[in-house]
């Protein structure tokens, strides 16, 4: 059972950004805003579960945006969230095992958090029963009347501009709820507030923005290109298997009918075996065999898909991800275009990422060489990886 959840209210409309459609579902850099948000807390060693939270006619749809991404588990929730943030939070809240230790709750419109922060959250958490991510005020503040003129100038000594996450225990964050009623407030730490609970500041980023207006995906997308120089890493893999009879033809985690299968320790799936290697090529991490040796009887006939995704979970660890992979299987026969999109599906799952991000080509050689004459398949495969955007930026 989770001990640590992550609650990612979205339900808002997010109608200061001036868009025709709800702001976290906007993109930045090529991706929706909600699923650079997702994608951080999913890879977070510090969270167990994720409960995601939108509008009630966007359920279905955002669901199917995390399958495309490659972010739809067990271990993550849609559910649809009320006219308030507090609401959101609360339909969130609602759907939690009582077991749940560890309640954070993140703006959906909030990217650019870091793994760093989470885990900062958490273990205030452990230590204070409660703690919000917050930066102290840097600018001198004025307070204004109804007809905008100055007041007074507000001392921003000992003050503090909330972002999120914002955390606390299970058993707190209900009991605030409890207490506040249905009184509005802005955020998790007023409610503990009301509750008379001490919620302790853990200082986050001047980059973790929340877009709400236009110009906050302009500073974002700055922010994304200057923090780091990307890392990029290149690798190429390459498998041949003959074939053999009485053996399943699998190709990247697809049985593809036809007489003969290919000979090999595993299920001699030679597509999936090349973008494995392309991978731990990629990470300078030697060869599918050094990982996986045919002398291991408990990789007897094992289904290859299963060491695409260690190799993944391989890659994760060193901080990296899949930015592409081009795949291009030569044989014969037998005509694999029925089967490439069912192919491509498969391995992005494997991959945590979308079905474009994966290609797919089978060529044959015009009856030369050894896949030429029906002597067996081989498999090129070149992939990127990128070093993880919440990686760089720990």
């Amino acid at each position: 059972m989770s001990s640590v959840v992550a609650i990612i209210p979205a339900a808002g409309s997010g109608s200061r950004m001036g868009l025709d459609h709800p702001k976290q579902y906007h993109s930045l850099v090529g991706i929706p805003i909600l699923i650079r948000t997702v994608r951080v807390f999913a890879s977070s060693p510090s969270v167990d579960k994720l409960v995601v939270v939108v509008p009630t006619d966007r359920v279905e749809f955002t669901s199917l945006l995390l399958e495309e991404y490659g972010l739809l588990s067990d271990a993550l929730q849609v559910t649809a969230g009320g006219s308030r943030r507090q609401d959101s939070v609360k339909a969130g809240l609602d759907i939690l095992d009582k077991d749940v230790e560890t309640v954070l709750v993140h703006d959906g419109a909030r990217p650019l958090v870091t793994h760093q922060l989470i885990a900062d959250c958490c273990d205030a958490v452990s230590k204070y029963g409660a703690a919000i991510a917050a930066v102290p005020v840097k600018d001198t503040l004025k307070k204004g009347d109804v007809d905008k003129r100055i007041l007074c100038t507000v001392d921003r000594e000992d003050l503090w501009q909330a972002q999120t996450p914002q955390a606390a225990s299970l058993k707190l964050l209900l009991a605030a709820y409890e207490a506040a009623g249905d009184r509005d407030v802005t955020d998790e730490a007023s409610l503990l507030e009301l509750a008379g609970t001490e919620v302790h500041l853990v200082e986050g980023s001047g980059t973790n923005i929340k877009i709400t207006r236009p110009d906050d995906l302009i500073i974002a997308e700055k922010i994304m290109q200057q923090s780091n120089t990307p890392v990029m890493r290149i690798g190429h893999g390459y498998d041949a298997h003959q074939f053999a009879k009485d053996r399943d033809l699998v190709l990247g985690g697809v049985k593809v009918p036809f007489e003969m299968g290919l000979a090999g320790h595993s299920d001699a799936d030679v597509l999936t075996h090349a973008l494995c290697d392309a991978i731990l090529g990629a990470l300078g991490a030697c060869d599918i065999g050094a990982h996986f040796p045919d002398s291991d009887q408990q990789l007897k006939n094992i289904y290859s898909i299963s060491l695409l995704k260690q190799v993944m979970k391989m890659a994760e660890e060193r901080g990296f991800m899949l930015s592409n992979a081009d795949v291009t299987v030569v044989c014969q026969r037998p005509k694999l275009a029925p089967y490439i999109e069912e192919i491509r599906g498969i391995l992005s799952e494997a991959c945590l990422v979308s079905t474009d991000q994966v290609n797919v080509k089978a060529t044959t050689t015009e009856k030369m060489g050894f896949t030429g004459r029906m002597e067996g398949v081989s498999c090129h495969a070149v992939v990127l990886l990128e070093k993880s955007k919440d990686v760089m930026n720990d």
